[in-house]
């Protein structure tokens, strides 16, 4: 199956986008998505409906903001949802969106120099329109670059992430559908495993069962990039673990791979009860949603590498601590 039309129409979207005016935006939403167009960010953005409202409440501020904005893709491809019977069609872009940080955004100071917005995007593609579109962005990563840090030290290493060790991202032309089913099955491994919390092995040795030893899990802002199964384990993977309780069944709106690369997003993708001490955080002992995306790139018949991205700002939010106001001083809805 070609995906190569779903392809150059959000590739085109993307290009008209990144280089238009403000007055602009309008117009190439009306041309290139639904009317009805539903469109899932992350706090404080959430969910909106149609084009118009998603340029008035994202695109405008942040093109505002970050001037001479500029996408640096580092993953793009293509594929069937394989938790619809009806095969729907969604595209996947990841990577930075690059500007002169020159006014405020969302109460962050400016800098007057480049800053980057980590994003993952995916778009479902429907009889020639972009039906649904999960934007997932990394805005405390953008605090930090301002120097308004919103969380106290994380676990792992904070990075402006490069894409793919393998520089082979980008999926322009269609992959062999068998390469999509390993990459599939992968990452269907690795989540069976993961959804237990308890396989009865030590955690080292379940990861290895789905990654390889020199695995690199490129997390979000407050938790931080990790390489290696050993200090995933130790800098993120196990202290997770030990700080949540009463963790939700998976749930994804999507799941996809093509060629290498797959990758999923749920609304939530499952809730689960902090008791104590990540991120410095007390426990509550109320169940918080975690809004994630995951990008994974496959080597053989194991994973190599892991982009995430987690509305943190949203699940502390759930928890009574709103973390823009407490760092900016403007409250969010």
């Amino acid at each position: 199956m070609s995906f190569q039309n779903e392809k150059k129409l959000v590739s085109s979207f993307h290009d008209e986008l990144d280089k238009a005016d403000s007055a602009d935006l309008p117009s190439i939403f009306e041309r290139f998505c639904a009317q009805d167009l539903r469109w899932h960010g992350f706090h404080p953005f959430n969910e909106i409906t149609g084009g118009a409202h998603v340029v008035d409440a994202f695109w405008r501020p942040l093109k505002r903001s970050l001037t001479r904005l500029q996408r640096r893709q580092d993953i793009f491809f293509a594929g069937e949802n394989s938790l619809d019977d009806k095969g729907a069609i969604w595209v996947v872009s990841m990577g930075h969106l690059m500007g002169l940080f020159d006014k405020p955004w969302l109460g962050i100071r400016p800098t007057g120099k480049m800053a980057f917005l980590r994003y993952c995007e995916f778009n479902k593609v429907s009889e020639g329109k972009i039906t649904e579109t999960a934007m997932f962005f990394d805005i405390p990563h953008l605090m930090v670059q301002a120097g308004q840090n919103p969380f106290p030290p994380q676990t792992a290493a904070h990075l402006v992430q490069p894409g793919p060790l393998t520089h082979d991202g980008i999926l322009e032309r269609d992959a062999p559908k068998e390469e999509g089913q390993r990459t599939l099955a992968a990452i269907n491994a690795m989540i069976a495993d993961l959804g237990q919390w308890d396989s009865g092995l030590s955690l080292t040795d379940e990861l290895a069962r789905t990654w390889h030893d020199d695995m690199i899990w490129w997390g979000p802002e407050g938790i931080g990039a990790t390489y290696t199964i050993e200090r995933y384990a130790k800098q993120h993977s196990g202290p997770f673990r030990a700080a949540f309780k009463d963790r939700s069944k998976t749930n994804h709106i999507c799941r996809m791979a093509e060629g290498h690369y797959g990758g999923f997003f749920g609304w939530p993708n499952f809730t689960a009860a902090p008791t104590g001490g990540f991120m410095g955080m007390p426990a509550t002992g109320k169940a918080g949603e975690f809004r994630v995306i995951d990008i994974y790139r496959r080597g053989g018949d194991k994973l190599a590498e892991n982009w995430i991205f987690i509305d943190l700002l949203h699940f502390w939010k759930q928890q009574g601590v709103d973390i823009l106001e407490r760092t900016t001083g403007i409250e969010t809805p």
